[in-house]
């Protein structure tokens, strides 16, 4: 559903929907949920936690919704300071869902360190929830005004679509056979950065495992060996993709670029393994922002192999930091 006005009318009953069966069904479906995983020995009761989520979830959904209406009606649906404070407003309350609900811890470093100006944040993206996680973090925590690189399948979530649309984020058409097309649109993220705006990407392009990896490194071996030399030791993170990067990273020329890694989300892509993963132990998650001046990042082919480098580096980081958070939390 590539038009607006087809979309968002079937999306917004879809959760609206979801949101009153949630409520009215709320006796019988904690009941239910809970005995099945007693039954399944899930003690931390992961699928009760995670419809206790949606519930939340529906209902911010839909209130961000109806705030959306609310400015249109008042004729501010191009007022961006609004609009920001709406998502603000709306990434951290699904933050503290996620808190209350699932028992999310969730650490945030190096945000003191981005300094003031304009920035591009080139992201690791492994779990659901990584643009939610950034937007909560550089918005609430860093008092910037993120814009995103999204792939156009998030146009299916109705607040997203709404004030994603009305924030100069670009949503990405992954299967596009345009791709300089796509990369212009990319590039449109730099256009009159201010000195609290962040152009925000994430160079895998879709969330990293171990099938998709390997996949990856298996396309490099006959496209570009000489970067799947470089590449073949990664352990988490997959290949980026460095022509979006670049041409955002190009576009914004004045910006400095900081990267962002995480560890505690790795896995959290489908209902599947995140009920898995509440029921093994509570999520402890790390995230991280490591800023490069400007005069450190160079232009043209020269940033291929500094983004490689760089994602290398992240690996290692990634890698250090999961060993020492198991060392942490290991039974004694």
């Amino acid at each position: 559903m590539s038009r607006a006005w087809l979309r968002r009318p079937v999306t917004i009953a879809g959760v609206a929907s979801a949101a009153v069966l949630l409520v009215v069904l709320l006796p019988l479906w904690v009941v239910v949920a809970s005995l099945v995983d007693l039954v399944g020995g899930r003690r931390r009761l992961p699928t009760t936690r995670l419809l206790g989520f949606a519930l939340l979830w529906t209902w911010l959904e839909l209130i961000g919704v109806a705030f959306s209406g609310l400015l249109w009606c008042l004729g501010r649906s191009r007022d961006r300071g609004a609009n920001y404070a709406l998502q603000r407003w709306w990434a951290a309350r699904l933050i503290g869902s996620l808190r209350r609900t699932c028992g999310f811890e969730i650490e945030v470093r190096g945000t003191d360190s981005l300094g003031e100006g304009p920035l591009v944040v080139l992201g690791r993206h492994a779990s659901l929830g990584d643009a939610l996680v950034s937007a909560w973090a550089l918005g609430s925590l860093a008092g910037r005004t993120p814009r995103y690189v999204l792939k156009k399948e998030l146009s299916l979530d109705p607040c997203l679509d709404i004030v994603g649309r009305r924030l100069p984020n670009y949503f990405v058409d992954r299967s596009s056979a345009a791709v300089h097309r796509e990369l212009e649109g990319i590039a449109t993220l730099a256009e009159a950065l201010g000195p609290s705006d962040v152009a925000v990407i994430f160079p895998e392009g879709t969330r990293a495992n171990d099938r998709k990896r390997a996949s990856s490194l298996e396309r490099m071996r006959v496209r570009d060996p000489d970067r799947l030399e470089r590449l073949q030791h990664l352990e988490h993170l997959l290949p980026p993709k460095p022509s979006g990067a670049q041409a955002l990273v190009a576009a914004a020329s004045d910006a400095s670029v900081a990267l962002m890694w995480h560890i505690g989300f790795d896995g959290l892509d489908t209902f599947g393994r995140i009920r898995r993963r509440l029921a093994a132990s509570r999520v402890r998650a790390l995230i991280v922002f490591e800023t490069h001046a400007r005069t450190t990042v160079p232009d043209g082919e020269a940033f291929i192999r500094w983004l490689d480098e760089r994602w290398l580096a992240m690996d290692r980081s990634v890698a250090a930091a999961m060993s020492a958070a198991q060392s942490r939390h290991a039974p004694r």
